[in-house]
Order: C-alpha cells, then sequence, then structure tokens
C-alpha cells in the first residue's frame, strides 16, 4: 500500500489536472481537491485507484444497474465552481455518494459553515457517514430521508447541490433557501443532462429572449450551467426517464418513458434483436467534435422528435479493445461517446426499429461553416436497424443535417429558466421563445433556449 506522501502527490496531481483541464476559478474548490483524501472514501480499492478522475460505481440494484458511485472529480469541481462556496455558508447536498463532495464542501465552508447530506438509501447515508468521520469531518450531518423534502431542522442555505440527475425542483429547496441563495442541479433534459447553477431572477433579466426586460418575482435562471452525466434521483423526482435494460451491460434511455412516441411499450428484446441484425448505414455528410454531437446534437434531437433516445453499453475497465458479447454490443464500437468504462450514443425509436448515430475520427470533414481539414473531429454517419431502418435512419441523417446548417448549436449560449408552479410567474411573461424548449413538470415549468 502507498504511504501517505505517495498518496499526496497523486492527490496533488489530479488535482492540478482537473484545474487546469477545466478552468477551475474557485481557489476554495482547489485547495479542498489538494487536501481532501479521496481514498477515505472508497476503502474498497486500492489506494492509488481512488485518484483516477473517473466516476467509480459503488452500489448496484438488482438488475446490476449503477445505483450510487463517487462521481468523476471534475464534474465534482465543476459543480462547485457554479455553486461559489465560501467559508460560513449553509450547504444542503441532495445525494451522499460515499461522502466525498460532502467533504470537499465541509473544507471549503469550515467550520463556521454548515454541510447537511441527505440521501434516500440508508446504507448509502450509514456508509457515507462513516467515511466522513474517518476522514476527519464528523460534524457533518448525514440523514437518510428522501432528499426531495430538503432538511427543515437545519433550513435556511445558501446554497443548495444535487449530486444526482433530476428532472424537476423540489419546492422545499427553494422555500428552505436564504435570500441570495443558489442551487446547482444536473438537470434532465429529455435525455440529455446539464448541470445549471439557478439564482432568482433580478429586476432585469439580460439573459431573456430578445434583451433586457422586467420580470416577475418568483422565477429562477440559469447562471452558469455545462454538461454532466449523473445518476437519476430515485423517489418523486425520478422524472419519466426510464432506462431499459436491452442485454447484460447494454441499455436503452427513454426519455419520456416506457410508452414510445407511437403508443406502444418498449419491447425491450425486440430492440435488442433489431441491434444485432443488419443495418442500413447513411453518411451525414456532416463533422462534429464530440463535446458537440453528445450535448449540442442531443439537445435539438430532444427537442425536435419524440422519439429520441440514447443507447449506452457498460464496459468493465480492462476490456478495452476486447469484443463484448451479447446484442448490439458490437453496434456502439463507432459510438460518438467512447471511453474505457463506456459508450453511448444518440438516436430515435419507435416499436419496429432503432437509428443511432455512429462516428469515426476524421481529419477531413465539412463541419459547420464548410470543407476542408477539421482535425480532432469525428465524421458523423447513421445506423439504422430492424423493420422501420430506413425511415428512421433517413430521418436521423435529416436532424444532423439541420443541425449542422444551424450552426451545430451547444452548451455555448445555452439558458435554462424554471418558474415555479406557486409563483405567479409564468413562461408566457417571455414571450414566444424561437427554438426553445418548453419542459412541463410538476412542480416547475422549464424553459431551455439559447440566445
Amino acid at each position: 500500500m502507498s504511504d501517505e506522501s505517495s498518496l499526496a502527490r497523486i492527490r496533488e496531481r489530479l488535482a492540478a489536472r482537473v484545474i487546469t483541464a477545466n478552468r477551475i476559478g474557485s481557489a476554495h474548490v482547489a485547495a479542498a481537491l489538494r487536501d481532501v483524501p479521496r481514498h477515505l472514501f472508497l476503502p474498497g480499492l486500492p489506494p492509488e485507484s481512488a485518484y483516477r478522475d473517473e466516476a467509480i460505481v459503488t452500489k448496484r440494484d438488482a438488475d446490476a444497474q449503477p445505483i450510487s458511485s463517487s462521481s468523476q472529480p471534475a464534474i465534482m469541481a465543476i459543480m462547485l465552481d457554479q455553486l461559489d462556496l465560501a467559508p460560513g455558508l449553509r450547504v444542503l447536498e441532495i445525494g451522499a455518494g460515499t461522502g466525498y463532495n460532502a467533504a470537499l464542501m465541509r473544507h471549503i465552508v469550515g467550520s463556521d459553515g454548515t454541510v447537511v447530506s441527505v440521501d434516500i438509501d440508508s446504507e448509502v447515508a450509514a456508509q457515507a457517514r462513516d467515511h466522513l468521520a474517518s476522514a476527519g469531518y464528523p460534524d457533518v450531518t448525514v440523514v437518510a430521508a428522501d432528499g426531495a423534502a430538503g432538511y427543515p431542522p437545519s433550513a435556511p442555505y445558501d446554497r443548495v447541490i444535487a449530486t444526482v440527475g433530476v428532472s424537476d425542483l423540489a419546492p422545499p429547496w427553494l422555500d428552505q433557501m436564504s435570500p441570495g441563495g443558489r442551487i446547482v442541479v444536473p438537470l434532465d433534459v429529455r435525455g440529455t443532462q446539464l448541470a445549471v447553477a439557478f439564482e432568482r431572477a433580478g429586476a432585469a433579466d439580460p439573459g431573456s429572449p430578445g434583451g433586457p426586460r422586467e420580470t416577475a418575482t418568483g422565477h429562477w435562471r440559469s447562471v452558469s450551467l455545462t454538461p454532466c452525466g449523473f445518476m437519476r434521483m430515485r423517489g418523486p423526482l425520478a422524472g419519466p426517464e426510464r432506462t431499459v435494460l436491452l442485454a447484460p451491460g447494454l441499455s436503452l434511455m427513454l426519455p419520456d418513458g416506457l410508452m414510445l412516441a407511437d403508443g406502444k411499450e418498449v419491447d425491450a428484446e425486440a430492440v435488442a434483436g433489431y441491434l444485432g441484425g443488419p443495418p442500413v448505414e447513411l453518411a451525414t455528410g456532416v463533422s462534429a467534435g464530440s463535446v458537440q454531437v453528445v450535448w449540442g446534437l442531443g439537445l435539438w434531437l430532444a427537442a425536435r422528435d419524440p422519439r429520441s433516445c440514447t443507447v449506452g453499453e457498460e464496459r468493465p475497465v480492462g476490456v478495452r479493445g476486447r469484443r463484448v458479447s451479447g446484442p448490439g454490443a458490437s453496434r456502439l464500437a463507432r459510438a460518438p461517446v467512447r471511453t474505457p468504462g463506456m459508450r453511448a450514443t444518440a438516436g430515435i425509436v419507435d416499436s419496429s426499429g432503432i437509428a443511432v448515430l455512429t462516428a469515426t475520427p476524421t481529419s477531413q470533414g465539412t463541419g459547420a461553416g464548410g470543407g476542408g481539414p477539421a482535425p480532432g473531429l469525428l465524421a458523423l454517419a447513421v445506423a439504422g436497424f430492424g423493420p422501420h431502418a430506413p425511415e428512421l435512419a433517413a430521418r436521423l441523417t435529416a436532424h444532423v443535417q439541420a443541425w449542422d446548417q444551424a450552426g451545430q448549436p451547444g452548451p455555448a449560449g445555452l439558458h435554462v429558466d424554471a418558474y415555479p408552479r406557486s409563483s405567479a410567474a409564468e413562461p408566457d411573461d417571455l414571450g414566444p421563445v424561437r427554438g426553445g424548449l418548453l419542459i412541463e413538470r410538476p412542480s416547475t415549468r422549464f424553459v431551455v433556449y439559447h440566445t
């Protein structure tokens, strides 16, 4: 086992990479990454393994699907930077995980601040509490309860952060916030996930479509956002998104539940069978960077086609380059997202077929704005499967080309406004949002748009 000095050096290297690569501006976050020992929150791993910039699954359900993890340090740092923490602040965290994120926050807010972490899983909460105590942070309050209710005994909070994907803003989170507070959540936007920092809208909203205008009090607006990926929250805020296991390690995520756009319920065995059959392949003539493909094109599909979906394949670390068995596994070999642990792609699906994006690295691409050399870009194509393969492949190809012609809009310039149903503010107050997406949730109406 490594001694403490070598682990400190490994931790310093990880912190330096994360801070530099993600332009973390907060000195408080940087110091926490350097000082808090992540390996103490992952006691089942070799200590050195805890300092990879990777998410690490710590609990699975009966179907072997991940339900709890230690998030990737980079996205932790990004979201803590978004949260704008400072010494003395009071913080509520939804989703305890291993307790590591709570320790980072406790390091920042100090002994004059407060950190409360709530997790719906009593086993996860108990383990997080033990990890925090062993790492020297016994004063973090860890509560085994449904985080949708917040934690009234320690309210009000200056900051609220969710470390699980949510589809709505729970009214108690907003009610338990002090004036001038900020909330950061991984928000599910029809299958695309964005870490959004919200603040209450002021007297003037310069980010509204059409320029500055007066806004009704009571709604919240994004002050920063970044693409992310988190496990979905369990309980009432889990949202309509559903993940369907197609084969071991291969899953289909549907943003609107198990009912498909053509009115039929998804048949996992049929979809797996389609993916195992011969594809209809179409070139799109479009090249783009991986970030733009995953979140720009993914959001474009989510806003424009009710059949949108994502397909993911979990790959055990260490088998990179080896063929993965199981229906459809080989169909993700050219997915636009490829890491040692997973592959993922976006597409459209109905009861008689599925079409997905494929990508290959290229130095010659059309991209947005014309042809010519384009090192580092991905050449996009489409693979359709099943009886409806030709129609679905053609439609997905058209979406890709329309997105390219629009300039490949992505996270840059994207905004999210949140209108709690308990307030008098309504999205219509902003007028029509060209090219925007209105998302109706039980407690909140979200408007997602570019400026």
